[in-house]
């Protein structure tokens, strides 16, 4: 098979098309060998750049001095450098930077067929409610008194009532603060779906209020139709 210069970017790629040509190692590259490969490839070059050609030659000097290097006697104690330590540097560092090439051009033309649609104008925001204390004590109370117009539970959910507790505000506040995790706005009404009692209906509603106090949640909507989500680091209700 004939190779022509042509075919390679410089004398670094053809070097390393010659050392996967032999499946020999980089680090370990048959001087001796490769230079012999290297000039066949040059003299098969009829015509060339001056410029071109001229890396190609710097090259190969570079690569008879390391062979000439390598005939001479070494002594044994001492420890001398290998003479192909530079070129088997460069070799490493152009073959990151082609890999690095080749996969910047394969997502450049991934991106190619990618259109990006413009944003829209989605009108202006909804106005937002400013809630008092006595807004929520309404809307409890009507959640009291649709609790009370329930069907009254079998006799078996009375077991265990007697001497119970009452419902912890802390357990309440840790209950809605992890629903957040699932999602982002909660209905206020929804919260007091799993209240099997007077007490946890009271504690859900004085845990909202701990809650809107301190800033940790964000109340919209009116009535019972109220929503709440977490505010963000400025005290302002998440998007």
């Amino acid at each position: 098979m004939e190779f022509h210069l042509e075919h390679f970017d410089g004398p670094l790629d053809l070097l390393l098309h010659l050392i996967a040509k032999n499946k020999v190692s980089i680090y370990d590259i048959p001087i001796a060998d490769i230079l012999d490969q290297y000039l066949a490839v040059l003299h098969e070059a009829e015509a060339m750049d001056l410029d071109v050609a001229g890396d190609f030659v710097a090259m190969a000097a570079q690569l008879m001095l390391i062979k000439s290097k390598m005939l001479l006697p070494r002594h044994e104690e001492e420890e001398e450098e290998d003479p192909r330590a530079n070129l088997v540097e460069m070799l490493l560092e152009y073959q990151r930077i082609k890999e690095a090439a080749g996969y910047f051009r394969e997502k450049g033309e991934i991106g190619r067929d990618i259109f990006v649609k413009p944003p829209e104008h989605l009108g202006a925001a909804p106005r937002e409610y400013r809630q008092s204390v006595n807004d929520l004590l309404r809307a409890a109370g009507n959640l009291l008194r649709r609790a009370q117009q329930r069907v009254p539970p079998p006799a078996s959910a009375f077991s265990g009532i007697v001497g119970r507790e009452p419902a912890p505000v802390e357990g309440r506040i840790t209950s809605i603060l992890r629903r957040f995790i699932r999602q982002v706005r909660l209905p206020f009404k929804r919260l007091f779906d799993d209240a099997k009692s007077r007490s946890e209906i009271v504690a859900t509603f004085l845990a909202v209020l701990e809650l809107s106090k301190t800033h940790r949640i964000h109340l919209e909507g009116d009535g019972e139709d109220m929503e709440l989500t977490l505010t963000n680091e400025k005290g302002e209700g998440a998007e």
